[in-house]
């Protein structure tokens, strides 16, 4: 048995491990005896926009959040560039955690701190940079994000698609190996939504991270799905690409990504087209 809980015939081998950045095997996770997380087996890929989708309550939150260390489970094991986050010690999770940048559902900036400020905490928190070093790197983020104005703002004086990016600003501000995003798209407008797609999927690729977005949008998952795990009822019942999502029999998939007369006549066009 290895050291996360597998027998060795039963070992996800992969040939390019030194290009994974986050491994997944065999995750089970329960609460109050109920399991939610029933044998998760999966990579997300280094320099990728990686999706998890899935109905409400299927476990995408609690993946992700097993994924960030927030949550214990029972089985398995999660490794970072090949390392088993269970066995870190606390100064090397420590490490790891300032390695990563997190937009959280809803932005959650500090609704006391400028804008500015808010992008700048990180940097506070995991580095000991100088007040002009941290100054610096802010400007630069917030300019990434088309927010060249915004320093002094209080964040209720920004639209929802600017806190969006004000969120995103500070997630890459410490130049993170890792991205999380929990529905960045919750409730914008169809068109910006788009345009925060296309910002999480551009980063992802100019700084070659990996990227896990938790998300039920299905424009995110067209638009930037370069690996797509789907989840159904703790399972994980497919894995593809935006790509090969429109060409799978997987009823679940089917069911769920094509639920609307619209999704199953855009289905269906581009089966044709493809013929």
């Amino acid at each position: 048995m290895d050291q996360c809980g597998y027998y060795p015939f039963k070992l996800y081998f992969n040939p390019n491990a030194t290009e994974l950045m986050i491994e997944v095997k065999n995750i089970h996770k329960s609460f109050a005896g109920v399991e939610v997380l029933k044998g998760i087996t999966t990579t997300f890929d280094k320099g990728k926009t990686n999706l998890i989708i899935g109905q409400s309550g299927s476990g995408k939150t609690v993946l992700i959040k097993c994924l960030l260390g927030l949550f214990d489970y029972e089985e398995g094991c999660i490794s970072y560039d090949g390392k088993i986050f269970s066995q870190l010690s606390e100064d090397e999770k420590r490490n790891l955690r300032a390695d990563i940048g997190m937009v959280f559902q809803g932005g959650a900036l500090f609704d006391s701190m400028t804008i500015a400020e808010n992008v700048m905490f990180p940097l506070k928190m995991f580095t000991k940079q100088s007040k002009s070093e941290m100054e610096d790197r802010v400007d630069f983020v917030l300019k990434r994000v088309n927010l060249i104005d915004a320093h002094h703002k209080m964040p209720s004086e920004a639209s929802g698609g600017m806190q969006k990016r004000v969120a995103i600003a500070r997630a890459i501000v410490n130049n993170p190996k890792y991205l999380f995003c929990d529905e960045p798209n919750s409730g914008l407008d169809p068109k910006t939504a788009i345009i925060i797609d296309n910002l999480i999927r551009e980063i992802t690729d100019e700084y070659d991270i990996t990227t896990v977005v938790n998300s039920h949008d299905m424009n995110s998952v067209m638009e930037i799905g370069e690996k797509i795990v789907f989840l159904k009822d703790g399972f994980k019942a497919w894995e593809g690409s935006k790509d090969t999502i429109f060409k799978t029999d997987n009823k679940v998939v089917t069911d769920f990504v094509y639920s609307s007369e619209l999704m199953k006549k855009v289905r269906q066009m581009y089966i044709e087209e493809k013929q």
